[in-house]
Order: C-alpha cells, then structure tokens, then sequence
C-alpha cells in the first residue's frame, strides 16, 4: 500500500520538474525571440514557444489528475497533504509562467530590431528567473527550506532590475526620439519577467508552507 503511495509521490515530482522543464525552454526560447537577427527567425521561436506553453497546460492537467487520485484514494494527512496541495498551487504558478512567455514571444517581432543596448536588462532578468525556478521546484522536489528561501533573495534582483528598466526608459523618452511604442513593448516584457519571479517566488513560499505549516507572506502573484 505504501509502496504504491510512495511510486505515486515519485511520479508526482518526475512530472513537477518536466513541467519546470517545459517553463524553463519556454523563458529561453521568448528571449531567443527577443534576441532574434530577423523577423521569420523571431517568428520560429515565437511559435516554438507557443507550442511549449501547450505542453506546459498538458502537464498541468496531467498533474491535476494525479494530486486528485492520490487525495481521493490514498487519503493522505499532514505533511503529504501539504505537499499535495503545494503541488497543485504550483502548477497553477507554472501555467502561468507559460503564458507569460508566450505573451513576451508575441511582443519579440518588434523587439527583435531594436537597438541590443535597450535589450541588456532583459537578458539578465530571464536569467535571473530561470535560476529561481530551478531553485523553487528542487526545494519542492526535496523538500529543501534552505534552497526556497534563496529563491526571495533572487526575487529581489529581479525587481531591482525592474526598475533600472523603468528609470532607463524614461532617461531614453527625455534624450532622444525612439519609437515610444518600442519602449512600452521593452516596458512590457521587462514587466512580463518580473511576473515570472514572483510566480517562482510564490512556489518558494508554498515549498516553505508545506514544510513547515507556515504561511510566509501572502500570495505575491495571481496573474
């Protein structure tokens, strides 16, 4: 009986970290769209990334169908239920994060021209992310504290580099005449990377719920 229990907990984090996987190539390849030398390589990744967000949505129903399963027949308490439940408010966090990779994608056919000096933040915060999502599902994976709490310390580089885009978009509107809707795109995306931290951030927090019965902070991000 516990054997059986236990294979499923091993299925559970198996499908937890292809899911982060799915999450991780999808931030890579919207940044290979920003980063694109023309319009037809940034609408290659544009679609690649689409066509992840859509095994990112698979996988979150694939885990939905096993946290119900293992609720439903293993009746699980305490600290596996907390783990379940972690499990399926970090799936959510994850769809989104697909989401929002595919709505940086949409913005890169523009993007992609612009000057690569206006596009330097917005490397660092994807790889700012992508190190905060690995660190959110391992601490999940192995039910790490220590590993989820690096990932608040990251969360605020990510914001620091927020706003450096913020103040050098509106130190670029006051000195010269770039395309204002260029600026709002890089405003945009900048925004979008931001979001992708706190919904790390959120997995961290959740990570910490279920190891320690705790609440940290509430929810940063919902959307």
């Amino acid at each position: 009986m516990r054997e059986r229990y236990n294979h499923k907990l091993e299925k559970l984090n198996s499908l937890m970290a292809e899911m982060c996987n799915f999450c991780r190539f999808a931030i890579e390849n919207s940044v290979n769209a920003l980063f694109a030398e023309n319009n037809d390589e940034s609408k290659k990744y544009l679609a690649l990334v689409h066509n992840i967000d859509r095994d990112i949505d698979n996988s979150e129903g694939e885990i939905e169908k096993l946290c119900t399963n293992l609720i439903i027949c293993e009746q699980p308490v305490a600290s596996d239920l907390r783990t379940i439940t972690v499990a399926l408010k970090a799936v959510s966090d994850l769809e989104r994060i697909g989401d929002q990779c595919s709505d940086i994608a949409e913005l890169s056919g523009y993007i992609s021209r612009c000057s690569i000096s206006h596009k330097l933040h917005l490397k660092q915060m994807s790889e700012c992310v992508i190190q905060m999502l690995d660190m959110a599902v391992l601490s999940f994976a192995k039910s790490d504290l220590e590993t989820a709490r690096l990932v608040y310390a990251k969360d605020d580089e990510v914001d620091a580099l927020f706003d450096k885009v913020k103040k050098e978009i509106i130190s670029i509107i006051s000195k010269d005449d770039t395309d204002a809707e260029l600026l709002v795109d890089l405003l945009m995306v900048s925004k979008y990377f931001e979001r992708i931290g706190d919904h790390a951030e959120n997995i961290a927090e959740w990570v910490e719920y279920s190891i320690t019965g705790d609440f940290v902070n509430a929810i940063a991000c919902t959307q």
